[in-house]
Order: C-alpha cells, then sequence, then structure tokens
C-alpha cells in the first residue's frame, strides 16, 4: 500500500458514515502517537498561555516578589490589557490555519510557530524591562497569532486520524490537555517565581518545553495516515474504513454560505462562546482572586489556582469515555450526547459561581470548593461542543472550528475586560460577586442556545454531492 499520497484528496464524503471497520484495530496504535503529540502541544501551549497569569502578580508587586534583585514594575496599569491582548492575536489566523491545515497538512506550521511562541518566551522579562507594557502586549499579540493555528489544526486531525467510534475520548483528551497544561504551569509558575530564580524562569522554562515539543512533533509526527511510513496497513486500513475515505478528485471547497447560514453552527458558536468567556473569566482572574480575597501567598496561590484545573482534566477523560460508550451502545444518540454532556459542562458551574459570589473572604475551603466545581465540571463540554465540529462536518472541521473558534476568543478579550469594568477595589467581594453571575448568566443562556438548535449529524453540506449539486 503506498504511502506516497496527495493529501487534498483524501475526503470523507459519506453523508451518514456507517462505523464498520474490516478488522480489528490495534488497541494502541500509530494515530494514538500522533494524539499524544497533539495532546503535548495543547499541554505547553497553555503553559504559555497561563504562565502570565500568575506571573503578572509578581511582576508588578514587589512584596510579592521573593527576589530583590529580580525587577518589578508596580507602575504598570495595564494589567487586564495585557492579559487579554493575547486574545487579539489569537483570533486572527483561525480562518488560515484550517485552510493550511486541510491544503497542506498542520505539521510544520504548527512546529513553526511553536518555535516562535519559544522564543518570545524567552525573550519576555527583556521585552518587560525595554518596552514596558507596550511591548508585553506587542509580544502577548504575537504569541496569541501563534497559537491560533492549534485548535483547527487539532479539528483536522480529528477528522483525519481518528474514527468516529473513537472521537469523543480522543478528542476529549487531546482537548483538556490545555487543562493539564494549567494546573502545571499554575504550580510551577508560582514555584518558580516565589524561589530565588524569581518570575523570569517560568518564562525560560516553557520557552525550553516549547522548543522540546517541536523536536518530538518534527520526528515522530505525520499529517495523514497515507503519510506515515511506519503505520501497520491494519491500522491504516481500520482507520480508512471508519472514516470512509475515499480517493477522490474533488478538491472540496469550504461553503462557507452554507455553514453561515447553519442554525447547528450557530448553536455550536454560542455554546464555544459561553465555555470560553465563563473558562477565561475564571483563568485570568483566578490568582488575583486568591491574592487579594483568599490572602494565599505566591506558592499556595499557584497551588490551589490549579486544583480546579486537575479535577478538570481527570473529569475530561471520564467524561469523554463515558460519552463514546454510551453512543456505542445506543443508549443516546450522537446529538443527545452532545447536549448532555454540554449542559453539565455549562448549568452547574453556573450554580457554584452563583455561590461563588455569595462566598466571604474567610471561608477559603467553600471558595476552593466551589471554583473546583465550576472548572472541573466544565470539562463535560469537551464531550460536548468541542467535538461537534467533527459532527457536523468531517470534510470541513478546520475551517468549521477555525470559524467558531477564532469568534469565541472574543470572549477571552472581554472577559478581563469586564473585570476591569466591575473591579476597582480588588478586595470588595460585592464587586467580584458581579463578575461571577455575570459568567454564570452566560453560562445558562448559551447552554440553553445549544440545547435548543444542537445537533450531531453530519450536515448536507459536508458532502461532494452537495458541492456538486450547488455546480449545476
Amino acid at each position: 500500500m503506498s504511502k506516497e499520497v496527495d493529501k487534498s484528496e483524501y475526503t470523507s464524503v459519506s453523508q451518514n458514515v456507517k462505523i464498520v471497520p474490516i478488522k480489528k484495530a490495534p488497541t494502541i496504535g500509530h494515530r494514538h502517537l500522533q494524539a499524544f503529540l497533539y495532546f503535548l502541544m495543547g499541554f505547553v501551549a497553555f503553559g504559555f498561555r497561563v504562565c502570565l497569569s500568575v506571573n503578572i502578580v509578581a511582576m508588578t508587586d514587589p512584596l510579592v516578589n521573593s527576589n530583590p534583585d529580580i525587577p518589578t514594575y508596580p507602575h504598570w496599569t495595564k494589567k487586564n490589557l495585557i492579559l487579554s491582548s493575547f486574545f487579539c492575536g489569537y483570533m486572527l489566523p483561525q480562518i488560515f490555519a484550517a485552510y493550511v491545515a486541510k491544503k497542506y497538512g498542520a505539521k510544520w506550521f504548527l512546529v513553526g510557530t511553536m518555535t516562535v511562541q519559544s522564543l518570545l518566551s524567552f525573550l519576555t522579562p527583556f521585552t518587560a524591562a525595554h518596552f514596558g507594557e507596550i511591548g508585553m502586549m506587542i509580544s502577548r499579540v504575537m504569541q496569541g497569532c501563534c497559537q491560533g493555528f492549534i485548535f483547527p489544526s487539532c479539528a483536522h486531525f480529528l477528522s483525519v486520524w481518528i474514527p468516529p467510534q473513537e472521537r469523543s475520548r480522543i478528542g476529549s483528551t487531546i482537548y483538556t490537555a490545555g487543562k493539564g497544561g494549567t494546573l502545571f504551569a499554575l504550580i510551577i509558575t508560582g514555584l518558580l517565581a516565589a524561589s530565588s530564580y524569581g518570575w523570569p524562569m517560568a518564562f525560560h522554562f516553557f520557552g525550553v518545553c516549547g522548543l522540546g515539543w517541536c523536536i518530538l512533533m518534527i520526528i515522530f509526527g505525520y499529517d495523514t495516515p497515507q503519510e506515515d511510513s511506519r503505520i501497520s496497513c491494519v491500522e491504516q486500513e481500520y482507520i480508512e474504513t471508519s472514516l470512509g475515505y475515499t480517493q477522490d478528485a474533488v478538491n472540496l471547497k469550504t461553503p462557507w454560505r452554507k455553514i453561515l447560514t447553519s442554525v447547528p453552527v450557530w448553536a455550536l458558536l454560542a455554546a464555544q462562546t459561553g465555555s470560553n468567556y465563563c473558562f477565561w473569566t475564571i483563568l485570568t482572574q483566578i490568582p488575583s482572586y486568591m491574592n487579594y480575597m483568599m490572602n494565599f501567598d505566591l506558592k499556595k496561590n499557584g497551588f490551589w489556582s490549579a486544583m480546579p484545573y486537575l479535577v478538570f482534566w481527570i473529569l475530561g477523560t471520564v467524561f469523554g469515555i463515558l460519552s463514546d460508550w454510551m453512543i456505542n451502545k445506543g443508549i443516546v444518540s450522537r446529538g443527545a450526547a452532545r447536549k448532555i454532556f454540554n449542559s453539565i459542562g455549562l448549568l452547574i458551574p453556573a450554580c457554584a459561581l452563583i455561590a461563588l459570589g455569595f462566598t466571604r473572604s474567610d471561608q477559603t475551603t467553600q471558595a476552593v470548593a466551589l471554583l473546583i466545581i465550576a472548572v472541573g465540571l466544565n470539562a463535560a463540554c469537551f464531550s460536548g461542543f468541542a467535538v461537534n465540529h467533527v459532527d457536523l462536518s468531517p470534510n470541513h472541521a478546520g475551517s468549521l472550528m477555525g470559524f467558531c473558534n477564532g469568534f469565541a476568543q472574543t470572549s477571552g478579550i472581554i472577559a478581563p475586560l469586564m473585570v476591569q469594568l466591575f473591579i476597582h477595589d480588588v478586595r470588595n467581594p460585592l464587586e467580584w460577586r458581579n463578575v461571577f453571575f455575570l459568567a454564570a448568566a452566560v453560562n445558562i443562556v448559551t447552554s440553553t442556545v445549544y440545547d435548543l438548535f444542537g445537533s450531531g449529524e453530519i450536515q448536507p453540506w459536508n458532502s461532494v454531492e452537495s458541492e456538486e449539486d450547488d455546480k449545476k
């Protein structure tokens, strides 16, 4: 079986993919190795994102910085703008990233962008010292651009490597890798910032991790099963049959008009935006909340800020396995499973955030427990909307992820700015209550929209036949 195949010629054209693999696949195969590489990418990428959320406290508060020889910048007044500037860059390449992943493969674009981000991370202490807040904003915008390639590439990867019957557990594992990276980054950044090396060491550490991932991807990464010279014929045949692969000369164009007029797509977009708003509200502000409301020191801050993401990481895998089991056993339809887990991931955290709004500064145990519920159960969304792009359109999953993720990431810009609007005294619990109530309301509204209008079925505009009908 030849491995030299044009990846653009392979499309899943079946309108309703019937999962009938001709042979049993290896329990552990090369699809899992590729999934592990994408998992590591998400893990490291979120380390870059989260590092600054903790370090910004040490960078701007001399009382927190344990090493007097490390510079601090207490005069900085645009901390929330620095945090949100990442998403200004993150939104920009989403559609382009989906296009290049589908047309040329994602491997070398991911290696290149991860290399650039690693170098920018190394240079962050220099940037802060010589270019101040403006320099930090520009650096974060550039890092956001680099990470804009990640999720469209993940969606494309799932559509060409992972059979539908494995998609929930492998997809949720890949997408929750970021939360594992968040957990790790919150802990390690707090420890490094509190050490004699100070906050610059955290930026250097993640720079090394990023370059290490690039080396692994260069050696072991492949864009498609057809390109993988090490994959067995049995596994390749299993993947292709399960996905309904066929070699077709038609180079599918993305049907943007049909995508933009598709009700399930807009329902998916609503759920993704709502989940992102809640996630980034908590992630960007939890270190400040722990520091100023719960009075935790930097080491304890990093540890307790990380605990909700440990639960998230564990539950993400559990929910993925449970979702696949329910679908494969015929207990619920694919669409029903997506809505059930999406509701768990948005509505229960909304209740926890409302309760958190009434928590006093001396109720540290209750606050941490509610944050664990709010963040941990959000993992169910990764068996909900997060894998729904591939459900709706295997052929255009990368483009669909690029569109939805690009738009949804506006919440990453808005969330820190809304916090800045609401909070003028970081020790005032009433102001924090407004922040939590708004995030809860967003969760409830967007969950309702998805439950009413979402779908788990492949859409008509996915197929080659649909494109050919448009040309007639």
